[in-house]
Order: structure tokens, then C-alpha cells, then sequence
């Protein structure tokens, strides 16, 4: 089964927090990870302000690996426009929105959506996704 993941997810590989364990079961187990491109971002941002040098570079590096493998969903026209429709009808962030466009385009509906990310997990089953790790 192929899961679309965003940022919350995803670093939790790299940084240890309290739901990690259950990140990485959930991303283990799936060989076929989705992540919009801008994942990218916001997760080199947030390593950069969590870590300190060596544990950066730790976790960069293991980062760009786990990166080089991800399906990534492209932020076109189209997942823009409907990223400001979907925000528009659940209220989400932009950076939510965006995801929940590129979940839509990876996969629809039938893509579960893999976060630990409260208010983008509300969104998403409002919207009628699977979510896993909340």
C-alpha cells in the first residue's frame, strides 16, 4: 500500500520524538512513500532550527537517503489551484492545504494520509482520507 506523508512524518525519522517509533512503523512498513515537494522544505527548515551542528548533519544526511526514495507530487497549477480550494473548504494552512492537493493528485481518496499533524489529520478525514499516526 503506497501512503502520502507530510513533513510531520517524515522528520520524525530524523529527529527523536515521542511518536517516532510509531513513524517509523508505519513508514517501514510501506516501501512506497508520497510526499508533496515542498516536504523538502519545511523539513530542512525545521532540522535546522531542532538541532544543533553535529545532530544537523546527522540528520541531514540521513534525510537526503530517505529523500532520494519518496515519490514526490509537483507544485503545479493545478495542485496550487486546488490546494486554495481545499484550504478554503476545511480552513487548513497553506502548507496543509498543499499537502492535501498533493495527496489528492498522488492517489485520491484512496491514498492514506500518514501524519502526525492534528489539524491536517482533521482536514484530511474530513475530506474523507484514511490517516494514520494521530
Amino acid at each position: 500500500m503506497t501512503v502520502c506523508v507530510d513533513r510531520s512524518a517524515l522528520i520524525k525519522r530524523d529527529v527523536e520524538e515521542v511518536e517516532s517509533e510509531t513513524a517509523e512503523a508505519l513508514l517501514g512498513a510501506d516501501p512506497d512513500l508520497v510526499t508533496a515537494r515542498h516536504s523538502y522544505i519545511e523539513i530542512v527548515l525545521a532540522l535546522h532550527r531542532r538541532l544543533a551542528d553535529d545532530a544537523r548533519r546527522a540528520a541531514m544526511a540521513a534525510f537526503e537517503a530517505d529523500w532520494d526514495r519518496l515519490y514526490l507530487v509537483a507544485l503545479d497549477e493545478t495542485v496550487y489551484r486546488r490546494a486554495a480550494e481545499l484550504g478554503s473548504m476545511t480552513g487548513t494552512r497553506t502548507l496543509d492545504a498543499l499537502h492535501l492537493a498533493a495527496a489528492e493528485r498522488a492517489g485520491g481518496r484512496s491514498l492514506p494520509v500518514v501524519t502526525f499533524d492534528l489539524r491536517l489529520a482533521e482536514a484530511a478525514l474530513r475530506l474523507g482520507f484514511a490517516v494514520l499516526g494521530v
